[in-house]
């Protein structure tokens, strides 16, 4: 389930030292708001095409691209040249490990869904604008069965995934990051801390959703075709997911996009409200990188909490970057421990000059948790991944498709 937070005026990126050079392109291409392709990320072509593309090209490409490059031992969409250790490790999990995993995740998924479908029994869905319905503001027993389970069970299904150990740091930012506590000032140390309104996290791959559920037990920003699908639908419901669509008119969005902002007030304010978890690079990257931050997520001018993930690798790398949805979670599960480090930072208070322009509060921000992750920061986004992904399956027009823009 991708879940991106789209938004009309995205954000430049702020300068960091030695980061890659990515290409220029207009406004208009950084607008995914108002974008109608709902074209794949990333379609599976044979070997031949992609090999057409020279070492050369490769270079240049991982060069204006570095966001979404692999560096493990898999390669390019996870298609290199493996040693032959890596075949057999990778033979004997596939024969061993996976069967158990496959089996205890689809149990994991099917006992959850169990205890969401009688916990809904005879109980209508909160509805919004649009077509957004969900369980979330369920009351009483119901509601803390839906949390306290799901928060265990996702645990559960990390790990049937590997990750056995989560390594969770609490830091605090140096003394000139002083705007996260300057609101703080003055304040009766015996008051209970503000609420955040959102989780700001950056987006690394599909695991990212399993931890903050785990963690938080947030409401996510989904794709509108995930309500419709078996088991998960009901799931996301009970999450208390918006679902926005990729295609969808600009009006509409600005629809999705009220919800949310209501959402992330009614958070804030109401402790018993779910609070939104919000990826606002609005697509995964390879890990060592944080791309632009949409402003949608900063429009409430609400205080939120900001998480940074980090997947330390050996093999195979869980970012979900440039290679398919099937490939990555057979290799995935191939893998006998997976690791994650999670950076969890202080609740960030916006200054009264970032609560009056966003898009200073998401650099602000941005720059402070790209300091705190040691991310570099790049002002590429989702089309620029798109002409990567073209290119990497054997797109044979490929000095056009450097230069290529989304319509």
């Amino acid at each position: 389930m991708e879940c991106e937070l789209k938004d009309l005026s995205p954000t430049q990126g702020e300068a960091n030292p030695q980061p890659p050079q990515p290409p220029q392109r207009s406004d208009s291409a950084h607008d995914e708001g108002s974008t109608k392709d709902d074209r794949p990320l990333l379609k599976p072509e044979p070997a031949s095409q992609a090999a057409s593309v020279s070492r050369e090209n490769l270079q240049e490409l991982e060069k204006k691209f570095a966001a979404y490059v692999r560096h493990d031992v898999y390669g390019p969409m996870g298609r290199g040249e493996l040693p032959l250790e890596e075949k057999v490790l990778l033979g004997i999990a596939l024969v061993t490990l996976v069967p158990i995993r496959v089996v205890a995740a689809m149990t994991i998924l099917l006992l959850y869904y169990a205890i969401c479908k009688v916990c809904t029994l005879f109980s209508s869905p909160n509805r919004e604008e649009g077509d957004q319905e969900d369980y979330a503001h369920l009351g009483g027993w119901r509601r803390n069965v839906i949390v306290q389970c799901g928060r265990a069970l996702s645990r559960a299904m990390l790990f049937v995934f590997g990750f056995y150990w989560i390594s969770q740091k609490y830091r605090i930012p140096n003394s000139h990051d002083k705007s996260s506590t300057v609101q703080n000032e003055g304040k009766d140390e015996s008051e209970e801390p503000e609420r955040p309104g959102a989780i700001i996290s950056n987006h690394v791959s599909y695991i990212d959703i399993l931890y903050h559920m785990s963690s938080f037990f947030p409401s996510f920003v989904a794709k509108r075709s995930v309500a419709k699908l078996p088991l998960v639908g009901l799931i996301s419901k009970c999450l208390g997911c918006v679902y926005v669509q990729r295609e969808s008119k600009s009006s509409d969005f600005k629809g999705v996009s009220g919800v949310v902002t209501e959402r992330i007030k009614e958070a804030h304010q109401n402790k018993s409200a779910p609070m939104m978890m919000l990826f606002p690079e609005g697509t995964t990257t390879n890990g060592d990188y944080l791309l632009p931050f949409k402003t949608g997520a900063f429009l409430p001018k609400a205080p939120v909490l900001p998480v940074i993930l980090r997947y330390p690798y050996r093999r195979f790398s869980p970012a979900w970057d440039s290679i398919s949805g099937v490939r990555h979670v057979i290799f995935l599960l191939c893998q006998f421990v997976n690791h994650l480090e999670v950076i969890q930072l202080p609740i960030y208070h916006p200054s009264e000059q970032e609560k009056d322009d966003p898009k200073l509060y998401a650099n602000n921000l941005r720059r402070l948790m790209a300091s705190e992750g040691n991310l570099i920061v790049s002002d590429i986004g989702l089309p620029e991944k798109r002409i990567y992904h073209a290119a990497l399956n054997g797109n044979n027009s490929l000095p056009s498709v450097l230069h290529q823009k989304d319509d």
